[in-house]
């Protein structure tokens, strides 16, 4: 007895949801017989409310749902995913935040813990909604930012976009995008995909991942079987020179240009 009046004193939230926000890059071929590169989207996987909710019924959203006691958070979203989606727990999701503040739930004292992931587009072919939702579709992110999003979905959807965009900008995210041989314009098409505001000239992009102290051994040039370069016509009607990456992660300090 004396347990539970000490477990009364404390009390816990309504419930505490998880919301996921699954970014994908999609590839879309250009008309035409001139080889060039795909057009290359970022999109955003969103469900539709079922139209029995109690709060926001109809609205498109972040998939999402309450985890329960039995479970990990990182559980609940997997699950969610599955039950929303359709999409498994073969895709990669990292926590981002934990938010709350009063009024954000019409339903009552409810934080929310944000997942995110970026993921190929060949990850997402069985998206189809299953019992918590009415519809499961991609959005491209511009679109999807000027819908009316349930709940607090839009800041969530932002957060989780500067997320990945660090990653994108910080990590070696990029080779996931990627054949595993690639010419430095596909590897910088994926990057700016992701980081709109990234712009470097592609000499210069270049030479910076091949010569700078912090970036050198990064990615290098792909040889075949007789240790001769390889190039590939197949964005362009001129060779051009493939690279790949290496098992290399930088780690650059904020304070110089040299590596900790």
């Amino acid at each position: 007895m004396k347990k539970e009046q000490e477990t009364a004193r404390y009390r816990t939230p309504d419930g505490l949801p998880v919301d996921i926000a699954i970014f994908a890059i999609t590839s879309h071929a250009k008309p035409g017989s001139y080889k060039t590169l795909a057009d290359r989207k970022l999109e955003v996987l969103l469900v539709k409310r079922s139209s029995r909710s109690s709060a926001f019924p109809g609205q498109w959203a972040l998939p999402g749902g309450f985890s329960s006691e039995s479970e990990t958070l990182a559980e609940a979203a997997y699950r969610e995913l599955q039950e929303e989606t359709n999409v498994g727990a073969d895709v990669h999701i990292e926590q981002v935040k934990t938010v709350y503040y009063p009024g954000r739930d019409p339903r009552g004292w409810m934080p929310s813990v944000l997942y995110c992931a970026l993921v190929s587009e060949d990850r997402l072919r069985a998206i189809s909604p299953d019992t918590d939702a009415d519809e499961a579709r991609l959005f491209e992110l511009d679109e999807a930012l000027k819908l009316n999003l349930a709940f607090d979905h839009k800041a969530l959807l932002k957060d989780a976009l500067t997320h990945i965009q660090m990653k994108m900008m910080t990590t070696t995210i990029a080779k996931e995008f990627l054949p595993r041989t690639f010419t430095i314009r596909e590897l910088y098409q994926v990057i700016q995909t992701v980081v709109p505001d990234f712009q470097e000239d592609i000499a210069n992009f270049k030479r910076n991942l091949l010569t700078t102290k912090t970036r050198q051994g990064l990615i290098r040039e792909a040889l075949g079987s007789d240790d001769e370069p390889l190039t590939t016509d197949r964005n362009s009607n001129r060779p051009a020179q493939l690279y790949e990456f290496t098992d290399y992660e930088p780690r650059i300090s904020i304070y110089n240009s040299g590596m900790f």
